[in-house]
Order: C-alpha cells, then sequence, then structure tokens
C-alpha cells in the first residue's frame, strides 16, 4: 500500500531537529557516496514553471523525485517515494513544509560544522515562510544562539515574522549582516548582503537565490571568504550565480568551490581560525528531499499517520 501524507500531516510529524538529523545524515551518504542526485529540471508552463529533482540513496533503501509547479499566486509540490530494492511506490507526500523544512535544516548542518565556537548571533535576510525554517532549524544545530535579527525591505512583513520567531527587527540589511552566522532567504535578482558589512568569523548561508541571473551575495563577499562550500558542485555551475557570476569574473575559481559533505565527514577541516569568513551556498538537493520524506514515513508508521492508497 502507497501511504499519503498531507502538508498537516508532514508538520505533525518532523520536528526541526529531526530535519536537521536526517540532513545530516544525507551529506554523511553522500560523503560515502551511497547517493546519487540528479540535478533539478524546469520546464515551461502558462505563466509557471515546472521543476523536477530526483534522487537515490541505496544505503538508506530509498529513491524518490520531488516535482512542482510554480506560479506567481503560488505553488504546489508533491515527493514520490519508491523502495530502492523493489518495485514499491512507498509514499505519496505534500512536499511544501518538507521543502521549508529541508532547506532550513541544511543550512543548519553547515552551522553546526562551520559557525565559530560559541556563535551567538543569527542574522536573517528575508521574513517569508522559508526563513522561519531557517530560524527553527538552525537554532536547533547551534544552541549557544541567544538573539535573531532579521530584516526585510516591508516593515509589516518584518514585524510578523519577528514576533512568530522571537527575532528583533533590524533597521536595515547591515544589521543582520553584522551577526555571527547571516542567512540570506530571499527571491530578489540582485545582492542583498555585502562583504564589507560582514565581521571577522562570519558564516554565511546563502539559501535564496537558486536560478541562472539571481544573486544575493556581492562579490567581495566570495573575496573575503577563506572557504566557499556549496551542496553539490554539478547543480551549483548550474543555477547558482552567487558562484557562477564571480567565477566567470575572476573572484572565484571552480577549485575552490568544496560541498559541504566534505566537512561533514570530515574529509576537509572547514573552519581553520575563528576569524575566517565562511559561506555555504545552498540551492537544493534531491537527495536531501528523499532523506527528509523517508524520515516523515517512518514516523508516521511509527504513529499511524497518513492514509494508505
Amino acid at each position: 500500500m502507497t501511504l499519503f501524507l498531507s502538508e498537516s500531516d508532514v508538520q505533525e510529524l518532523l520536528s526541526p531537529a529531526d530535519a536537521v538529523d536526517a540532513i545530516e545524515g544525507c551529506f554523511r551518504r553522500m560523503a560515502a557516496g551511497a547517493v546519487e542526485n540528479a540535478p533539478r529540471r524546469r520546464l515551461r508552463l502558462e505563466e509557471g514553471r515546472l521543476a523536477d529533482m530526483a534522487a537515490s540513496d541505496l544505503e538508506l533503501g530509498y529513491a524518490g523525485a520531488k516535482v512542482y509547479a510554480g506560479f506567481r499566486e503560488g505553488a504546489v509540490f508533491v515527493v514520490s517515494l519508491f523502495a530502492a530494492a523493489r518495485p514499491d511506490l512507498v509514499a505519496l507526500i505534500e512536499a511544501e513544509h518538507l521543502g521549508r523544512l529541508r532547506t532550513g535544516a541544511a543550512s543548519a548542518v553547515a552551522a553546526k560544522h562551520l559557525a565559530r565556537d560559541g556563535a551567538k548571533t543569527l542574522g536573517v535576510i528575508g521574513c517569508g515562510s522559508q526563513a522561519e525554517t531557517q530560524v527553527a532549524c538552525i537554532r536547533t544545530a547551534v544552541p549557544t544562539l541567544d538573539r535573531v535579527v532579521a530584516y526585510c525591505r516591508t516593515e509589516r512583513n518584518l514585524r510578523a515574522f519577528c514576533k512568530r520567531v522571537g527575532a528583533e527587527a533590524g533597521e536595515s540589511h547591515r544589521d543582520a549582516a553584522e551577526q555571527d552566522v547571516v542567512v540570506t532567504i530571499t527571491t530578489s535578482h540582485d545582492p542583498v548582503l555585502r562583504g564589507e558589512w560582514l565581521r571577522p568569523g562570519t558564516l554565511v548561508c546563502a539559501a535564496g537565490a537558486n536560478t541562472p541571473g539571481a544573486r544575493e551575495l556581492d562579490n567581495v563577499v566570495l573575496e573575503r571568504a577563506s572557504l566557499v562550500c556549496c551542496d553539490w558542485l554539478e547543480q551549483a555551475r548550474i543555477e547558482s550565480s552567487d558562484l557562477i557570476e564571480p567565477v566567470e569574473r575572476g573572484v572565484l575559481d571552480w577549485l575552490e568551490v568544496h560541498e559541504l559533505h566534505e566537512v561533514v565527514a570530515g574529509e576537509l577541516p572547514g573552519r581553520q581560525s575563528a576569524d575566517d569568513i565562511v559561506v555555504f551556498k545552498s540551492n537544493g538537493i534531491a537527495g536531501w528531499d528523499v532523506a527528509i520524506a523517508a524520515a516523515a514515513v517512518e514516523r508516521a508508521r511509527e504513529r499511524g499517520v497518513g492514509r494508505d492508497l
């Protein structure tokens, strides 16, 4: 029987801590060569886009694909989860919240492994629903955090966001940028974070822009970085203008861009000193969707949540 999980089911089943554990496990299996990802594809629709991305995780025992249709008025997401060893459609899962959780959890894994010891403050540029899971997951992974400073250009959205997540409202992008960990999670096509604003020791998690031509970071961010990581180089070369354009302009070389799983598995030392500025560029990969979908299914079975199709 195929299990169906709704958005409300997913919200009931998975905590931020669950998501961080699932995504950290995915990075470890990537390092071991157990995960195979396929890059995201985007197809034109009537005033929208259809995207798909797929992965297999042989150690976890699952494979899957996320498909979503996005329009100006909204989007709908679904993950199909398959058994890796037999012809079995294990689950169909509504995946908007699932996607927000796994994106926040990836930044949290980066913060766990790359933020300087004792990091106390988090800055967030962007105040949408994706930003909420960034805050929740990073707080889980970095328990020393005691202050969150947020900024977005619409004051009403900023005030509402700060109330929901317990953050302070900044007066400018710079207020959010001058923190120990800085997350950019916007739909901006122009940089919202300038390297000159960053303090020594900052970790930058750039998680918003993942379409060609869209950037959240200016070149100075990359120039100041002692270490630059992404989630998966093959996809970054396709859709990460935050890295593609600096490489084209000679600010960065692809040989200098590492993958986060190297740090998580201990293959790469990561931060060398407390004053290093480190960048994690997150585009989102299908292996995360498979990992977090599997976690949701296993918890659903334990708790009797969901509906058999």
